[in-house]
């Protein structure tokens, strides 16, 4: 039976980033596990809906089908599954207002076609990867059942920041930009500062991906 090297594996997820989590938020994160949790439904619930929107929006791109239908099932199938975690734990589902990470990165996208996709699906990428190095973090700090969990997440996860940067560099190219591989890297560039600046800055919402938590700096 092969083992992974979870430090091996995650090392292009962290250098795609511009930063790894703060212990701040790590800290924070293991005292309150229930809403976390809470929030990682919503994440998964989120995505796949992402993942639809823009498959019917874009249903002319035939690989961006093929690879988001199959990001769908797998978001679905997460979210059930933390769904059962909740259950089993006897946690109940409460609303919980959505944080400002998702939201200042949709700022960024441009506002004309295919640029605009191209955006998107950059963004998509550093929420997968975020996720995954989220939870490659947590997975030592919190029970073992659920490192394990966590754990098991991190190869869809990875493998979803890598088919998001994918499309994006196949649909640059087809839609015959001027420069589209200088593009794609300028926008990861952009995007990777923007969402760095998310993580490392004090924000007053905890959330699965938001940054450092207010009562650190107070």
């Amino acid at each position: 039976m092969s083992t992974i090297d979870y430090d091996d594996f995650m090392k292009p997820v962290i250098g795609f980033l511009g930063c790894e989590t703060p212990k701040a938020w790590l800290d924070e994160a293991v005292q309150n596990l229930e809403l976390l949790m809470q929030d990682h439904a919503n994440c998964e619930k989120k995505a796949a809906g992402t993942a639809m929107n823009l498959m019917f929006r874009y249903s002319f791109f035939t690989d961006l089908q093929v690879k988001l239908a199959q990001l769908v099932r797998e978001e679905m199938l997460h979210y059930e599954q933390v769904l059962e975690f909740m259950n089993k734990r006897g946690q109940a589902w409460k609303a919980l207002s959505a944080g400002r990470y998702a939201g200042e990165l949709r700022k960024e996208v441009r506002t004309y076609e295919p640029e605009a996709l191209i955006d998107v699906l950059i963004i998509g990428a550093f929420v997968e990867a975020r996720s995954c190095e989220r939870f490659y973090a947590l997975a030592p700090r919190v029970d073992d059942e659920l490192g394990r969990y966590y754990r098991y997440l991190l190869k869809s996860e990875s493998r979803h920041y890598e088919d998001y940067l994918a499309l994006a560099s196949e649909i640059a190219k087809t839609s015959k930009l001027k420069n589209p591989e200088e593009d794609i890297q300028s926008r990861i560039a952009h995007i990777r500062d923007v969402e760095k600046q998310l993580i490392c800055t004090v924000d007053d919402t905890f959330r699965f991906h938001s940054g450092v938590p207010i009562q650190v700096t107070a």
